[in-house]
């Protein structure tokens, strides 16, 4: 049976599956079999004789311990079944239903999800008299959970705000104590309280402490590196009597900080435990030589890591290509090229095929082109663009201003963002309209006769007022105009501004979206007018049920979502600073390397193929952003096959233009027909996105020394080239990338920069 545990393990996960005693830190790169070191460490612990109700493992998901459970199961049969593997969460409820009257807990208390906090957390506002225009439910919900998973009451939070004069802070904090008082009241928790509570009751009955120290002998974690300090501290109270402490992770797979990972628990697990073993599984066995290689050359970029290298005895050596586009357009439909290209000849079906993105919002050009071409697909983890709730949102509002007699669309938005309209009266208001044969909206002058409420009667007048605006604006004005104008004027977009949370960010990201494929839609469409444009994404639907997916479907997503998945070929889009690494966090040291550990992750789920894909320029909120390659591709080795615009050559690039037919079949035409011009000395791209041409311009001349290809030197960041250059004069501003693979823009005038001579 022992033999038989350990017969198909290499070296390295038998050594790990063979030490059963004292703390012990499994280094598990991407695809090296993490999952099978646990199962068959567990159940070679019961082939030892160890009961199997003294052993305790978690995980984070409970789709991951249900695979744990099956797969010891069949390793060391039914006895396998009495082991504990559960989720940090399912533990917890575990532990307290046991022990909640320790914590003064009924043992029948129910377990509140986000929508109930939400209903909670108003009340608590109405109670405080506090305006949630102002200080929003979900800012609210998420500053509490984060004080949770750090294991901070209200009155640390209060102290906290105090010291930093943080108004905010401060009102939440009493928002917080306010909250917890009513969950008791209902004999409810929430999530963040489930191993709250349980810390607590351990930290505070020595007696529980010790007998579930003695309960739990064996203790593995997986997936150490996502912990939180919340986790860790229940983990390091249950081990520390007999140290069997088990810990798996990967700390170059850290992405989650901004939802508390915190990835010093991996980091420091020695300092925590000085006698603990460290044994490194790096034969991976899922990628080609080359994928593993390019992935390793840009996560060796971090400091906060465990020196460590993926190898693989895999005989391919795999596939991995640059693709450079001229804007997101291009990105999707080479993108969607390569796919169709690949499966033509029965190679691989479309779910051998994911598109990974920084960004939600990234997913509405492949979603419109794969949809236009007949390539079906599965959008992960979120809804398919148009589906959105703000962008539905906004859908209706277009609609009305179309239509007014759109009753769906106008009890949509009427009160978006709110106007004091209540339920009551909008469906009096409705029931009239209904007796009377008309709209809702030609209602509202009988409004006063109705009986409604004065408040009411002047949110209504407001609103078709605000309406009005855009009816009479839309013959001759733009959809993209009326849009931004709407969505400014009706506080909509301020409303998520103010709410500064993950989710109000994404709705913004993808808000700008919309705007972006307004735009493109007025390029590209002969109608150009509201009506055309609301047919446009009516018909959206429509081209859904053509779509032939007898071979499957491709697989669309953000890279954080990619994660302990895998596909035979991987595009890793939007390759641009500013998007990946995003925003501002290229600025800060320990962003970066988390942004980095994610390319990482999204890099390492190709098994045979990877493609990194970056646009030149990219239009966002319907403004044109030209753009640089991420620092990532750099990172990767591919720096001379992105810095070739030297010595004021013209480059020529050939690209896709691609023609599709309506459903996805053998009657597929292609051809290459355009060459693009790439002068960056003295000329820029201009994309013509109509009539699907490009264009050039030349600036004013300039004299400047300073050179696309020039080598420089900097006094801190040290030797350089220059790579793109905008402005003159006093106004010079240039872009270099240093040696480092570091990019960086300057004005000229203040940089101190020296002109160098020799090669970098």
């Amino acid at each position: 049976m022992k033999e038989l545990l350990t017969k198909n393990l290499n070296s390295y996960q038998k050594e790990a599956v063979l030490c059963t005693e004292g703390p012990l830190i499994i280094f598990a790169g991407a695809g090296t079999g993490k999952t099978k070191v646990i199962t068959h460490r567990i159940a070679y612990l019961l082939s030892l004789g160890v009961a199997p109700w003294s052993i305790l493992a978690v995980t984070f998901t409970n789709k991951a311990a249900t695979e744990m459970k099956q797969r010891v199961i069949a390793l060391a049969s039914q006895v396998g079944a009495n082991v504990q593997i559960s989720t940090f969460h399912s533990f917890c409820v575990y532990f307290l239903r046991h022990e909640a009257s320790k914590a003064n807990l009924n043992p029948n208390f129910v377990i509140y999800d986000f929508a109930d906090q939400k209903n909670v957390i108003k009340d608590c506002l109405k109670e405080l008299n506090l305006n949630e225009k102002k200080i929003k439910v979900s800012t609210i919900i998420d500053k509490i959970s984060r004080a949770k998973d750090d294991l901070k009451y209200p009155s640390d939070m209060s102290a906290n705000a105090e010291v930093n004069g943080d108004i905010v802070g401060s009102t939440i904090a009493t928002v917080y104590q306010l909250y917890q008082k009513k969950l008791k009241k209902i004999t409810a928790l929430d999530f963040g309280d489930l191993i709250a509570y349980t810390v607590s009751i351990l930290k505070q009955h020595p007696l529980i402490l010790t007998y579930y120290q003695e309960k739990y002998k064996y203790i593995m974690v997986d997936e150490y590196q996502d912990t939180n300090h919340a986790q860790y501290t229940l983990i390091k109270l249950l081990a520390q009597k007999y140290r069997n402490i088990c810990v798996v992770g990967d700390d170059d797979q850290v992405v989650y900080s901004w939802r508390g990972a915190d990835i010093n628990n991996i980091l420091y697990f020695e300092k925590d435990y000085p006698n603990a073993k460290s044994i490194k599984l790096e034969q991976n066995y899922r990628s080609t030589p080359k994928i593993l290689a390019i992935a390793h050359q840009v996560v060796k970029h971090n400091n906060a890591r465990i020196n460590k290298k993926l190898w693989t005895q895999n005989p391919d050596n795999g596939y991995i290509s640059v693709i450079k586009a001229v804007n997101e357009n291009d990105e999707a439909i080479k993108v969607a090229d390569l796919i169709y290209s690949k499966i033509k000849n029965n190679k691989y079906n479309l779910s051998d095929f994911a598109v990974f993105y920084r960004t939600n919002a990234q997913s509405r050009t492949f979603e419109d082109t794969f949809r236009r071409v007949g390539i079906p697909y599965t959008l992960v983890g979120t809804l398919r663009f148009y589906d959105r709730a703000e962008i539905k949102n906004i859908m209706a509002y277009l609609k009305l201003i179309y239509n007014q007699n759109d009753n769906v669309s106008f009890k949509r938005v009427i009160n978006i963002p709110k106007r004091g309209i209540g339920k009551t009266s909008l469906e009096n208001l409705e029931k009239f309209a209904i007796f009377k044969n008309i709209s809702i909206w030609q209602a509202i002058p009988f409004a006063q006769e109705i009986g409604l409420t004065k408040g009411t009667l002047n949110a209504l007048n407001n609103f078709t007022q605000f309406i009005k605006i855009f009816i009479n604006l839309k013959d001759n004005t733009s959809v993209k105009e009326i849009t931004k104008k709407f969505i400014t004027l009706s506080g909509y977009l301020k409303e998520l501004e103010t709410e500064n949370t993950l989710e109000s960010k994404s709705k913004i990201e993808n808000i700008k979206e919309l705007i972006s494929a307004i735009d493109d839609f007025e390029h590209r469409s002969p109608d150009k007018s509201l009506g055309g444009y609301l047919t446009q994404i009516s018909l959206i639907s429509n081209v859904d049920s053509t779509i032939d997916e007898s071979k499957g479907k491709a697989t669309l997503m953000t890279i954080h979502l990619a994660k302990g998945l895998e596909f035979d070929n991987v595009f890793l889009c939007g390759l641009e600073e500013g998007l990946f690494p995003i925003g501002e966090t290229a600025f800060n040291t320990q962003t970066l390397e988390e942004e980095r550990r994610l390319m990482y992750v999204g890099m390492t789920r190709a098994r045979k193929a990877l493609y990194l894909c970056w646009a030149m320029k990219r239009t966002v909120y319907g403004k044109t952003k030209w753009n640089i390659p991420s620092r990532f591709i750099i990172e990767a080795g591919f720096k001379d096959e992105l810095i070739k615009e030297q010595n004021n050559v013209n480059i020529i690039q050939e690209f896709n233009k691609t023609k599709w037919s309506d459903n996805f079949s053998n009657n597929y035409n292609y051809k290459k027909n355009i060459k693009v011009k790439l002068n960056y000395k003295n000329k820029n791209i201009d994309y013509n996105s109509s009539n699907d041409e490009l264009s050039l311009y030349t600036p004013s001349e300039d004299k400047s020394l300073y050179k696309i290809g020039s080598l420089v030197l900097h006094p801190f960041f040290g030797k350089g080239k220059i790579i793109e250059k905008s402005g003159v004069g006093n106004n010079l501003k240039v872009v270099i990338l240093f040696e480092t693979g570091l990019w960086k823009k300057f004005l000229v005038r203040i940089a101190n920069l020296s002109l160098l001579k020799h090669k970098m």
